[in-house]
């Protein structure tokens, strides 16, 4: 487990960089002005476990690959919705063709394939890029059905 990798997201409030863990319980929150930070991360099949399953947040998951054009749009529109929807979800991106083992796990048959996930648990799941209007609309669904769900 490496429970000491980071990433550097900047602060969509007050422009500064802040260093936030791959893994870790909670949302982060900026170290200068307290506003949730988008969560966007990088995760692999050594590391999948640590950084989506134990995450606290819903976690939205991008299986892509670096050849595929429809990916390399989507990936901005995942990117808006994780600053929109920050410090209630957490976006891990997987790229496939160095991640056989999660590409396999997910029967992922073309990609973009993106998942909502809690706790592992698939809420939802879609094939093919969408515009990020569309993209927030689909994962608000997914956590308002683990809402009502969690009410129910």
């Amino acid at each position: 487990m490496n429970t000491t990798a980071t990433a550097t997201v900047t602060c969509p409030h007050c422009g500064r960089g802040n260093r936030i863990p791959v893994a870790a319980e909670g949302s982060p929150k900026c170290g200068h002005c307290g506003q949730p930070l988008p969560w966007i991360v990088d995760a692999g099949d050594d590391d999948f476990t640590e950084v989506v399953e134990r995450a606290t947040p819903p976690v939205v998951v991008d299986l892509w690959a670096t050849w595929c054009g429809p990916c390399r749009m989507v990936s901005p529109a995942l990117e808006q919705v994780a600053r929109d929807l920050a410090g209630r979800i957490k976006l891990v991106k997987v790229d496939v063709d160095k991640n056989p083992r999660l590409s396999q796990r997910f029967e992922v048959q073309a990609v973009p394939t993106l998942l909502v996930l809690d706790r592992g648990r698939t809420l939802a799941r879609q094939a093919g890029a969408a515009p990020a209007p569309v993209l927030r609309k689909w994962v608000e669904q997914a956590l308002e059905d683990r809402r009502a769900a969690a009410e129910g």
